[in-house]
């Protein structure tokens, strides 16, 4: 008997399942219930969010001897994010959690992306939002949409960060962003278990994404469909 209620018969722990699939790099960790890493798979999201997820879970549980019936909660990035990137993730966090019977707890992905460049509540994200539009997200606000050709509007003492933008913006923001991009998974992670272990979860009906766009008829704020006519 170890005493610890954490570790099962053949010594394996529980552990916490994080999932990001926001930006243009998929993430999938695995963290100690204090939010230490315990393993991370990364990749290029392309458009195969869906075909991807579920094996590479299969593969992180497997080369870090875990076992996927002693995770303990689920974290899951909520964006702002792409329409399908996000729809994917979180329908599969969702029905891991639903499935396992464990809570789930969303997380900004603009906030643990803030966290981990450093720039912490004076950091300023920039994301995409289509082709010519951005997204600027502040640590506890909504994501605003800056129109294309706009620039955002910094105070005296903000930094900021930009990921997945190449030319779309300068040089050094970009480079926070890849800093940020590094350290993203431990700061998800980290976020995550801090809302677990205070039992701040979420209810997985009412838990939703942050768009940075929608599909063409979709209402934002009730989810409904209103189909408008096909344009000439």
């Amino acid at each position: 008997m170890t005493g610890d209620r954490t570790v099962d018969r053949d010594g394996r722990r529980a552990w916490l399942l994080a999932i990001d699939t926001a930006t243009s790099q998929v993430v999938v960790a695995a963290a100690a219930p204090d939010g230490t890493l315990l393993g991370v798979s990364t990749w290029a999201a392309g458009r195969t969010h869906g075909a991807q997820l579920l094996p590479a879970i299969g593969r992180l549980t497997g080369e870090n001897n875990l076992r996927r019936s002693r995770i303990a909660g689920v974290i899951v990035g909520t964006g702002p994010g792409a329409f399908t990137g996000l729809r994917v993730g979180i329908a599969t966090a969702k029905a891991l959690a639903h499935e396992l019977d464990v809570p789930i707890v969303g997380v900004s992905t603009g906030a643990a992306l803030l966290a981990a460049s450093g720039a912490g509540d004076l950091g300023v994200l920039l994301v995409p939002a289509g082709p010519n539009d951005r997204h600027v997200v502040r640590t506890g606000s909504p994501a605003v949409l800056l129109p294309g050709g706009q620039e955002p509007d910094l105070g005296p003492n903000e930094t900021l960060v930009a990921l997945d933008l190449a030319d779309r913006a300068p040089a050094a923001a970009s480079a926070r962003g890849e800093t940020a991009r590094a350290g993203f998974p431990a700061a998800l992670a980290r976020l995550g278990a801090e809302r677990l272990a205070a039992g701040d979860v979420d209810d997985l009906a009412r838990l939703v994404p942050d768009y940075v766009s929608l599909p063409r008829g979709v209402v934002a704020e009730s989810g409904e469909v209103a189909w408008s006519r096909d344009r000439p």
